[in-house]
């Protein structure tokens, strides 16, 4: 070679040593390709990246206290010290009748290792305060709410057996499921824990001059084991134990409760006592028979589908050789069969696009070119995912559809090496010298293209709080595996074009050597049948249909894609060329430029009037047709649970009634109603306490691909409007939450400063009234969280009149306690179970208000010389009607009560909240009082903002990268603008189709978007400055004259179509299976011919908004760059001559 191409010779180390170190890149290739293989089918699947906010739980009981009382003795003190915690994000406390929780989240910086023992401490500092209670019931408990270890699914338990019988199996099941390494916790539902019940007769202990101590302490002395101590016997120490514990009920009712003039009083005499179950808390039903249910919910970090297989592995076994065959036993709202078909459809939308890739590569690039690039995609996919394996990320929808958003740009940086690669060859370099100096002449300016991308997605790494935790693996995952592909372009990409790439041979040589070509080809299409043959005629179905498939492709590649490919280079590309060239030739002549760069910000302009002419609904975050929906019932405060039942009963038939012909359909999976504890939202935090008043009914939907086309939002509609009608009963039909919770649509908050319950109820209930007089179309029902007519009776106690009996007021409340709740007075065993023994009134006497209030208070009086004295509670105290509040609620220490609702099907909710705003705005609130819309509005505020911030800083990143690169500040500006002039094709492309306008999804879209628009831009304008450079070097000239820049811009334009469109085609088609909703089953038609082909579904729900915005943005993106790039550059270049000559410095 001549000394001139030595001089030019640019290298790259990296690249020079894997091509001189062939042998160990091709082994490197291969344990990339077998590791990666192996994380990508052993890394957990779940449909959702599990979510880590430091969120912690205080959890307090004191027993027998109203709401506010548990809010000034224990919510206020507690929330006082937690409060002086930094790095809170929002603390928000609950006090109800007996119980104060408190939800603490702090700010996603702050470990939960750290949260944890810092809320730990200052509840210990708040207990050792002397004004905190002393006598709690229970806790503070304090934990961590872990919102990655939800129920992955329900085992439902029914049959006509007792309530006894379902507990046991359920209990069986429980035992079984928990030993499973990927389990955390089994909840067991439905079902009551067994007690052993003491239900005294009030008028038998009366006449008796008896008391609940009396009984209590008579128990308590009979039922014990106690040690004695050691006897000597014959050298010998052995220990003596007196053993005294019940053995069955039997003895319980046959012990004396007092012994007067030898005639003993024997409990039975007094009570009834038998083994029962404790009040039911809750009740679940299914097909009218009583379900016991087994929540399971799976350990953080764990294979979601793993665990349900091994789950239903362990159902099958116990129903085949432990449970009645009579027993039912169903799988309910099992998680891993969304997230299989999930998981699936987006593989199989991987699969779709690499082979829309290659074979658009194909028609570009020929075969082994294009196989070359095309080796980019699994290896740049198998190394990131080894690298997020090694991280612990698990393979989620959001990681699958960053590597379906990377598929185009996984092969930009190799199709440059490969084309570089090609060219050298075609020069007469040897192959090893072609790689190498292909590879070191375009490193830096792909390092520099690449990190141009990664900078339009490095913000979002950024992204706080919630959403930031579940959208934050979008952009991780894009960078890790964009970076891989800069490595696979720069490392391996030239070790394999060294090794196999071939010179193009002459027309000459092809007609040659065609008919041996085609032999060749045959031979190989006629073994590839032979083996398919073989594996039909074995019975290897999967042999036969592999081979198959793959003889079939190969026979079209050869006598379809082969020739047309051919064409398409020789003939078809050549004549797009010629047209370009005299396009841009035209564009760029007089003012031609000028008037296309007026004309894009003009369509600009338009474009943005168009979006307020017709303005798409606005969505915070995609929702794709429910799942499963839920009917939440809420009764008046005080309903019995035996109400709610009957109530549930009702409304189950109703349901039922409306679902049967879709039932028909194979379009429901199961109806289950749940009634009193664990009915409230999924979504939302635990509610405390027993909820009697609460219910919940689920319909719950087979897999988007088995349900006919049917519309389940539809359904809803349907079921919304059947239960409607009931007063005083609160209904509320609401879908599965997709993505990460952000509460109600519509969530105002009211708030005050030291303001009494009673005045902050008042206000909220003038405000909710006003709302509601509105009647803003699509509101379902606006609720309020604070129900302030809580009916309770006041035992207000005569304090002197007690005094003068020697009464307490302890005493009397734990009188009228033991009567009402019961006592726990000692524990029955029974193998290796305990079950308390509970001592109250029996049924009748609990409903009495004579009893209640007419009942002794049996004591010793010792003034009166140990004689028993009964005191009624009537002659002491009286019993006052009265109403409370069913909970106080604070958010960050202040009262809040919040108004809320859903917004029906088909109205948006954004449009309806500000509606409510609207109002709102002009509605003076008393001083001292503020209102703040929150819930899914205060998020889609803070991601909104948030995605501004990243998008600018993207945007400077950018430009600051295209400084350094390009040393001018002319070409980075040329560039940032065609980045904005792209959005021109989004806000088209939504306004001529009509689809919503999702804020999340088409937020990230657009910076995606700038990433891919900036790569084209500098391959464009990076060759045009090479073309000026050499031309520079062959004229020996240092400035060229117009003519020659104006050339110089078109040859660019011209040489660099085919890698500006190859880029932006293999992005659009690597999106657009998703973007339509194509399903392709690739290992079903594999295994059984069957491809189960679908449009729609949950997939293309979720992530078309994000999908179309790109392709819409890069379609037009294709055109600016292609010719506005171009004038703008032609622009650019006569201002600057112009500046050049008028302060007289060189052009």
């Amino acid at each position: 070679m001549s000394q001139e191409k030595k001089k030019l010779y640019r290298s790259f180390g990296p690249s020079n040593f894997a091509v001189d170190n062939a042998i160990s890149i091709f082994l490197l290739t291969g344990i990339i390709f077998l590791f990666g293989a192996q994380s990508y089918l052993t890394m957990p699947k779940e449909a959702f990246p599990e979510i880590v906010i430091p969120t912690i739980y205080v959890g307090t009981t004191y027993s027998g206290n109203s709401a506010e009382d548990m809010e000034k003795l224990v919510t206020i003190p507690l929330e006082k010290e937690i409060g002086s915690i930094t790095g809170i994000k929002k603390l928000e406390a609950t006090s109800i009748q007996d119980f104060s929780n408190i939800i603490v989240e702090f700010n996603t910086n702050v470990e939960v290792e750290k949260a944890l023992r810092e809320v730990k401490d200052a509840v210990d500092k708040a207990k050792n305060d002397a004004d905190f209670p002393q006598d709690l019931t229970a806790g503070p408990d304090v934990f961590e709410i872990n919102f990655s270890e939800f129920p992955i699914l329900t085992v439902n338990i029914s049959g006509r057996y007792t309530e006894d019988e379902l507990r046991q199996y359920g209990e069986y099941l429980q035992d079984e499921i928990e030993k499973l390494s990927e389990i955390s916790e089994v909840k067991l539902k439905g079902t009551s824990d067994k007690e052993v019940k003491i239900d005294v007769d009030w008028f038998k202990m009366q006449s008796r001059k008896l008391s609940f101590n009396d009984i209590a302490n008579a128990i308590s002395m009979e039922n014990l084991t106690l040690s004695a101590g050691d006897f000597k016997s014959e050298g010998f120490n052995r220990s003596v134990r007196v053993v005294g514990e019940f053995k069955n009920v039997q003895e319980i009712e046959n012990i004396i409760i007092r012994s007067e003039f030898q005639n003993p009083v024997f409990l039975k005499d007094i009570a009834s006592v038998k083994m029962g179950f404790e009040d039911p808390t809750s009740i679940a039903r299914s097909d009218q028979l009583q379900v016991v249910s087994l929540d399971v919910i799976k350990r953080s970090g764990e294979n979601l589908l793993d665990a349900s297989d091994k789950i239903k592995e362990l159902v099958e076994k116990a129903q085949a050789k432990r449970f009645p065959s009579d027993l039912k036993v169903q799988i309910f709202n099992d998680q891993s069969v969304d997230t299989r078909n999930q998981v699936s459809n987006l593989q199989n939308s991987i699969i779709s696009g690499i082979i829309l890739v290659v074979l658009v590569l194909l028609f570009f690039l020929g075969l082994r070119n294009a196989l070359f690039v095309g080796l980019a995609i699994p290896m740049s996919m198998f190394l990131g995912i080894l690298i997020l394996n090694l991280m612990g990320v698990t393979l989620n929808m959001i990681v699958l559809f960053s590597l379906i958003l990377a598929l185009g740009m996984l092969v930009d940086n190799s199709i440059v090496v490969v084309e570089n690669v090609f060219r050298y060859v075609q020069e007469g370099y040897s192959l090893k010298d072609a790689s190498k100096k292909a590879a070191g002449e375009v490193a830096m300016p792909i390092i520099s293209s690449t990190a141009t991308t990664l900078a339009a997605f490095f913000p979002l790494l950024f992204w706080p709080g919630l959403m930031g935790e579940f959208m934050g693996y979008l952009p991780l995952t894009l960078i890790i595996v964009l970076i891989s592909s800069l490595f696979v372009a720069l490392v391996l990409t030239p070790v394999f074009t060294a090794a196999l790439m071939t010179k193009e041979k002459t027309p000459e040589e092809i007609e040659e050597q065609k008919g041996k070509k085609l032999m060749n080809n045959l031979i190989w299409i006629g073994v590839l049948a032979i083996i398919a043959v073989a594996g039909w005629i074995a019975g290897s179905d999967w042999v036969r249909n592999l081979f198959g498939i793959v003889t079939i492709l190969t026979a079209m590649n050869v006598f379809l894609f082969a020739p047309g490919a051919v064409f398409f280079q020789d003939k078809f590309l050549p004549i797009l060329e010629n047209i370009y060239d005299k396009f841009i030739s035209f564009a760029l002549k007089g003012v031609m430029p000028y008037l296309l760069f007026l004309g894009v910000i003009g369509l600009l302009f338009l474009s943005v009037i168009l979006m307020g002419v017709f303005p798409p609904k606005v969505e915070f975050f995609p929702a794709a047709e429910p799942k499963y929906v839920n009917v939440f019932v809420d009764l008046p405060i005080g309903s019995s649970i035996e109400a709610t039942n009957e109530l549930m009963k009702e409304l189950k038939a109703k349901v039922e009634a409306v679902v049967r012909p879709y039932d028909e359909k194979g379009v429901i999976e199961a109806v289950l109603s749940q009634i009193g504890e664990n009915t409230s939202d999924p979504s939302g935090p635990p509610e405390p306490g027993a909820t009697p008043n609460k219910a919940r009914l689920t319909v719950s939907f087979v897999p988007a691909d088995e349900r006919q086309g049917v519309l389940t939002s539809q359904i809803m509609e349907e079921i919304r409007q059947s239960v409607q009608g009931y007063a005083g009963v609160e209904i509320v039909v609401d879908r599965n939450q997709e993505g990460p919770p952000t509460g109600k649509p519509i969530n105002l908050e009211i708030s005050g400063d030291d303001v009494e319950m009673r005045e902050l109820s008042a206000v909220a209930n003038t405000v909710l009234n006003k709302l509601r007089n509105a009647n803003i179309p699509g509101v379902e029902e606006l609720k309020v969280n604070v129900n302030a007519s809580v009916q309770q009776d006041l035992i207000e106690i005569d304090r002197e009149a007690a005094r003068r009996y020697g009464l307490s007021t302890y005493d009397i409340a734990m009188t009228i306690r033991t009567s009402l709740y019961g006592r726990e007075v000692s524990k029955f065993k029974e193998g290796e179970d305990e079950y308390p023994i509970m001592l109250r009134f029996s049924e009748e006497y609990r409903q009495s208000q004579e009893a209640l209030m007419n009942q002794n208070v049996t004591f010793r009086n010792m003034d009166a010389g140990g004689q028993i004295v009964q005191i009624p509670i009537s002659s002491v105290a009286k019993k006052v009607p009265s109403t409370t509040y069913n909970a106080v609620k604070r958010k960050d220490e202040k009262r809040t009560i919040t108004i809320y609702s859903n917004v029906l099907e088909g109205f948006n909710a954004n449009e309806v909240v500000q509606q409510l705003q609207f109002i709102m705005n002009d509605y003076d609130m008393p001083e001292g009082y503020s209102f703040k819309f929150t819930g899914e509005q205060e998020e889609q505020a803070a991601a909104m903002e948030f995605l501004g911030s990243a998008f600018t800083i993207a945007i400077l990143a950018i430009f600051l990268i295209l400084v350094s690169q390009f040393n001018s500040l002319s070409k980075p500006f040329i560039i940032i603008v065609s980045v904005f002039f792209s959005t021109i094709g989004v806000l088209l492309g939504y306004i001529l189709t009509g689809m919503d306008l999702v804020i999340i999804m088409t937020g990230i879209g657009i910076i995606s978007l700038a990433g891919v628009v900036v790569n084209n831009a500098i391959v464009l304008i990076d060759y045009t400055d090479f073309l000026q450079k050499r031309r520079k070097e062959e004229t020996g000239q240092d400035q060229l004259s117009d003519d020659e820049v104006r050339q110089s811009i078109i040859e660019g334009g011209k040489t660099r179509l085919r890698p500006v469109l190859l880029t932006a085609i293999t992005t659009v088609l690597g999106l657009i299976p998703l973007a339509v909703g194509f399903n392709f089953d690739f290992y079903g038609l594999i295994t059984e011919l069957s491809p189960n082909i679908y449009w729609g579904g949950d997939n293309a729900a979720f992530w078309g908004a994000m999908s179309w915005t790109v392709v819409y943005g890069l379609i037009f993106a294709t055109f600016l760059t292609l010719v506005i790039v171009p004038a703008m550059y032609w622009m650019m270049y006569k201002m600057n001559s112009f500046l050049g000559s008028l302060f007289g410095r060189k052009k």
